[in-house]
C-alpha cells in the first residue's frame, strides 16, 4: 500500500512540474523568436581587447557642421563612420563625397528615416536598397553596415540586411546629442567609462562638432585608437 504521505509529496511534484511548464510557455511562448536571439545577429560594440574605439555618426541632417568634424578627425589623424539617409544624400552629395575624399566609412541609415521594426521584409530591404543605390552612384561606394534610425529594427530588419550583405549596428554610448545640445554633457556622455570596443552615437550638430576635439584629445590621452566601425568590429 503506497502511504498518504507518499502521495502528497508525488502529486506537489506534478502540480510543480505543471507550474514550471505553463510558466516558461507564457514567457517564452512557441513559434515566436525572442528579441535576444535577434540582438546576438546585431552588433552593440567591438573586441575589449582591440583598443579601438569608433565615433559613429548618424546623418539626416547638420550639412553645415560637417566641415568642422571633418577637421577636427584630420586634426588628430583618425577615421570615423557615417552613417549616411538617402534622403539627405540626395540634397548634399558635395558634403557626402567631402566625406568620402577624406578616407571615412560610409554606413547605410536607410532612405526615409521611418521605423525599420513597423516594417515587412520587402518593406525593410527597399529602405536599405534605395539609399545603398543613391550613395553608390552618387559616391562610388559599397556600403556594408547599417544602423536603423531611432535604433528601431526587428526580426524583419536584421533578415533583410543579412538578405543584401549587409550587418547591423547599434551602439553601446549615445551622446543623445540631437536632443541635448550642451557640448559639456555631449563631452562626458562620450567619455566617461569608454573602453575599447565602444561605438559612440553622434550626430552632426553645433554642440557636438564643438565638443569633438575634446573628445578625441581624451581618448587619445587613454590609448583608445578611434577607428571606423567596421575596424573596432574586425569585418
Amino acid at each position: 500500500m503506497v502511504r498518504p504521505g507518499r502521495i502528497a509529496v508525488f502529486t506537489n511534484a506534478i502540480l510543480l512540474l505543471l507550474v514550471i511548464i505553463v510558466g516558461a510557455v507564457c514567457f517564452f511562448p512557441l513559434g515566436i523568436t525572442t528579441a535576444g536571439k535577434v540582438s546576438d545577429r546585431v552588433y552593440y560594440s567591438g573586441s575589449k581587447e582591440s583598443g579601438r574605439i569608433s565615433l559613429m555618426f548618424n546623418v539626416y541632417g547638420g550639412a553645415d557642421y560637417i566641415p568642422s568634424i571633418l577637421d577636427a578627425l584630420d586634426a588628430f589623424g583618425v577615421k570615423a563612420t557615417f552613417f549616411i539617409g538617402g534622403c539627405w544624400a540626395d540634397d548634399h552629395t558635395e558634403t557626402l563625397r567631402a566625406i568620402v575624399s577624406r578616407g571615412h566609412e560610409l554606413g547605410n541609415h536607410g532612405y526615409f528615416h521611418k521605423d525599420q521594426d513597423k516594417l515587412s521584409l520587402s518593406a525593410n530591404k527597399e529602405e536599405i536598397v534605395r539609399c545603398h543605390d543613391l550613395v553608390k552612384a552618387l559616391a562610388g561606394v559599397e556600403m556594408q553596415l547599417f544602423a536603423p534610425p531611432s535604433g528601431a529594427y526587428s526580426e524583419n530588419t536584421v533578415n533583410a540586411a543579412e538578405a543584401l550583405g549587409y550587418k547591423v549596428v547599434m551602439w553601446s554610448k549615445d551622446t543623445i546629442d540631437w536632443r541635448d545640445h550642451d557640448q559639456t554633457l555631449i563631452y562626458s556622455r562620450a567619455t566617461e567609462n569608454a573602453e575599447s570596443g565602444d561605438l559612440v552615437l553622434m550626430h552632426p550638430t553645433k554642440e557636438t562638432a564643438a565638443a569633438l576635439p575634446s573628445v578625441l584629445a581624451y581618448y587619445k590621452e587613454n590609448d583608445l585608437l578611434q577607428s571606423k566601425v567596421s575596424e573596432t568590429l574586425a569585418l
